[in-house]
């Protein structure tokens, strides 16, 4: 197969791939960026799809003939080309179960030990029965197809459905990575080109209500009833849940230490790196677990374990305990995965931190924990936009302005002499009706101010700091538009409207910064 590379002297891109027998670069001027490796990417895979189909014009692609091969003549050249013209198989290449033994020998040392697993099932299982005898330069696109359509014919196991989508994308990769890796090793085209997964269905997350896990909690038999409170209330998965052990429970610090896990009945590593992390406790698994620690504390290593000090077995607790207690409590059967779904969804509705839930979850970043939980969050919150809509009811009001309307000195200097009159007769009306103490407006003798010196009484003679102006009063029931049309237009409204316009906008704000 092609590749994108990078030319390091100058920092641009090429394409490097094969055709008529032969390696060819072709160099760029474009830089390393993301968006430029798209764009190549998706250029060498329309000319591998062409080379594949038989279509393929080098010249007309890149508006220069071909190169010949170093000590070829321009006839073996044009020869090649009908080659190429042909689907690219390669004879003499090994078998494809002795490629692929060799390609799971190399492999499996940087695997864990669950996924050796599934991946040599996979193999015995289905790749060496179908692919086995053929020479693996010999397996064309068709064949892969018609493989895969098989698959999707073999009946599930405990199940009257065929194999997932899910399942069969499972057994088609050691598949194209076997294919891939041939062809870039003996040097011809992988069957594998374009082929994409199957799309598979959304995660199927149903998790419990609160109501339901009081149900669950006080209904469960009394030797459970602590592994289902860790569960529900920690989001550990099953088998971090088995393999638990009480040298991973700090008490003082309140954490569990997530370490080991039980994997196909035998300890093993954990899922992924990131799944290796600290759980803080709540009151409620703190409780449980100090109550657990009396019970199998001297008995065995694992927080939760049988009679023999050996860990939970999930199938025995799925047939003898989760089943029967859904089933008493009428409540629909899912899996109990969904507990750890449900301390997701509970956290989320509590309002935690999205970065702290997906911490505790085991999960590198948040994507996972919007793409899979968000959509239950409304339900629990009652609805969405409530928080914006309790914040707006607290600070913002567009209730009109009453009461008094107080001008600066400086701004009643830049209104018009009949104005300014005007103005202080209302000013003197008002004074004389007692509507309004001025001396209640104005900073107090003796009053500290922002620096934390008094200040002075205002002098007998000296001007008034600032000019109050009563409120134009509207009658009871009357409208501004009737008030309007009685009186006319009245002078004091530009003034209002003025002191009443809101201040600029940041330059950030403006539309069009």
């Amino acid at each position: 197969m092609g590749s994108i590379r990078r030319l390091d002297s100058k920092g641009t891109l090429f394409l490097d791939f094969r055709y008529a027998g032969q390696r060819l670069r072709e160099y760029t001027a474009l830089a390393d960026t993301p968006m430029n490796r798209k764009r190549l990417q998706k250029a060498l895979e329309r000319i591998e799809g062409e080379i594949a189909l038989g279509t393929f014009d080098y010249e007309k692609t890149f508006g220069k003939p071909l190169p010949a091969k170093s000590g070829q003549t321009d006839s073996e050249a044009s020869s090649n080309d009908a080659e190429a013209a042909q689907p690219t198989t390669r004879s003499g290449t090994p078998l494809f179960k002795d490629f692929a033994d060799m390609w799971f020998a190399e492999c499996e040392v940087s695997w864990r030990r669950s996924y050796r697993v599934t991946q040599r099932g996979s193999l015995d299982q289905y790749l060496i029965p179908y692919f086995g005898d053929k020479e693996v330069g010999h397996i064309t696109k068709a064949d892969v197809l018609a493989f895969r359509a098989s698959l999707a014919k073999v009946p599930a196991r405990k199940s009257l459905s065929t194999l997932s989508n899910r399942r069969i994308n499972s057994v088609m990769k050691p598949l194209r990575q076997i294919l891939n890796e041939a062809a870039d090793r003996l040097e011809f085209t992988s069957a594998f080109r374009n082929i994409k997964p199957l799309k598979m269905k959304r995660s199927d997350v149903m998790p419990f209500t609160l109501e339901e896990v009081q149900q669950i909690l006080t209904t469960v038999r009394a030797d459970f009833r602590n592994y289902f409170t860790v569960r529900f209330f920690t989001g550990m998965r099953t088998g971090e849940v088995h393999g638990l052990k009480w040298k991973y429970i700090d008490f003082e610090r309140r954490l569990i230490l997530v370490r080991e896990a039980i994997v196909m009945k035998e300890e093993d590593e954990l899922k992924t790196d990131g799944s290796v992390r600290d759980i803080q406790m709540t009151d409620l698994v703190f409780d449980a677990l100090q109550a657990q620690f009396k019970v199998t504390g001297k008995l065995s290593e694992f927080v939760f374990c049988n009679r023999k000090g050996e860990p939970i077995d999930n199938q025995n607790f799925l047939n003898r305990v989760w089943s029967p207690l859904l089933r008493h409590l009428n409540i629909p059967h899912r899996r109990a995965y969904q507990m750890r779904h449900t301390a997701a969804t509970l956290w989320l509705a509590a309002g935690e931190a999205p970065e702290w839930i997906a911490r505790q979850l085991g999960h590198t970043s948040t994507e996972m924990l919007f793409r899979v939980y968000s959509r239950y969050v409304p339900n629990l919150t009652r609805r969405d936009g409530s928080a914006m809509e309790r914040l707006l009811k607290q600070h913002i009001s567009v209730a009109p302005v009453q009461g008094l309307v107080v001008r600066l000195p400086e701004e009643a200097a830049m209104l018009p002499a009949a104005q300014q009159a005007g103005a202080h007769a209302a000013s003197a009306e008002s004074a004389a009706s007692d509507a309004l103490d001025p001396s209640a407006l104005v900073s107090q003798p003796g009053a500290p101010l922002q620096d934390g010196q008094a200040s002075p009484a205002p002098a007998a003679n000296e001007a008034q700091a600032f000019e109050v102006l009563p409120a134009p009063r509207r009658r009871k029931g009357a409208s501004s538009a009737e008030s309007r049309n009685r009186t006319g237009t009245d002078p004091g409204d530009a003034e209002l409207a003025a002191l009443l316009r809101p201040p600029p906008l940041p330059p950030f704000l403006r539309h069009g910064s």
